[in-house]
């Protein structure tokens, strides 16, 4: 009887030892089942992001533990809503992500961390397949056959800042052409400007006139919602380089025209200073097509980052119709 009760109590024991040790085993090898990585963190210049490629597959949540090892960084990743998410020095932050679909993604650092601070880039590879087998058109300046390295002077330029409120007024009947978004897209201020003062419909009206209604074919492109969020786009990611007017007079534009510079050797002897969108024999020379295929692929040896992978379609069209208001008086 003694024996059969202490034989009893001892499986007893061993049953309350084993859910003890079994619910944090069970978490544990459930949370190995995931993949989890360190993601460090440090100014470009000292490496950037470790490490910079990651892998997962599809379906499988990525467990990063985000660390800064200097100043505040900001973790995100592009083309998604997620919010960008702060990493103060010092401290462990985690996040979890989950893919839905295979691809290579791209994260990076949203908080000014110094001149290179467009370099800290990372990339996920995600493997696995997906039912979705359709694939992205490529952008519109490829379509067109654009060299959007070469030169784009305007041929013609207004005396002042043309009005899309003095074209509305002018009261011109434009034909419906003129108005449409691929029209819009494929050419650039100078050639509609050129297109419209050839029409019969322009007689009466002076080359500033004519602007106006250049002026007013930009604005019914785009939508007050639409230029309210690319400023805010613009603000975050542009303005340190291209300045808060587009004058290209932003906080990091003295280092990169500054030619004795370290950022010479961070980022090649081609480095220019940022673009002036304020300048108009510059800007209405260009299409808005030619202008997001700049934003999408970079500036090749100039210092501009490639946003194709951070920004979406829709972003980069919305950025380039901000930029028209560097030229363009809307209200």
């Amino acid at each position: 009887m003694v024996a059969s009760r202490l034989n009893t109590e001892f499986a007893a024991r061993v049953f309350v030892l084993g859910i003890a040790l079994g619910l944090p085993l069970a978490a544990l090898i459930a949370r190995l089942a995931d993949k989890t990585i360190e993601l460090r963190a440090r100014v470009a210049e000292a490496g950037g992001w470790t490490p910079t490629d990651l892998t997962v597959a599809v379906g499988q949540p990525l467990i990063l533990r985000l660390i800064s090892d200097d100043v505040l960084h900001g973790f995100a990743l592009g083309q998604s809503d997620g919010p960008a998410i702060d990493v103060p020095p010092g401290q462990a932050v985690e996040t979890t992500l989950t893919f839905d679909r295979p691809g290579k993604y791209v994260f990076y650092c949203t908080r000014w961390c110094g001149l290179g601070h467009w370099r800290m880039r990372g990339t996920i590879e995600v493997a696995g397949t997906t039912a979705d087998s359709t694939t992205g058109q490529p952008p519109l300046y490829v379509t067109l056959g654009l060299n959007i390295d070469a030169l784009h002077e305007a041929a013609v330029t207004p005396k002042g800042a043309p009005s899309a409120t003095r074209g509305a007024q002018l009261g011109v009947a434009l034909p419906a052409n003129y108005l449409t978004q691929d029209y819009y897209r494929a050419h650039s201020p100078a050639e509609v400007w050129q297109a419209l003062r050839a029409g019969s419909f322009s007689t009466e009206l002076t080359d500033d006139e004519v602007w106006d209604l250049v002026a007013f074919v930009w604005r019914s492109n785009t939508t007050p919602e639409t230029l309210a969020e690319a400023k805010t786009l613009y603000a975050q990611n542009c303005a340190a380089c291209h300045g808060e007017t587009g004058a290209g007079d932003g906080i990091a534009a003295a280092a990169l025209r500054d030619k004795a510079h370290e950022a010479q050797t961070e980022f090649g002897h081609l480095t220019q200073a940022p673009a002036d969108f304020t300048n108009a024999d510059h800007m209405l020379g260009a299409s808005p097509a030619l202008l997001q295929g700049k934003i999408i692929r970079g500036g090749m040896g100039t210092g501009m980052p490639y946003w194709g992978p951070i920004f979406t379609e829709v972003q980069t069209w919305a950025l380039v119709d901000y930029l028209w208001t560097f030229q363009f008086e809307y209200k």
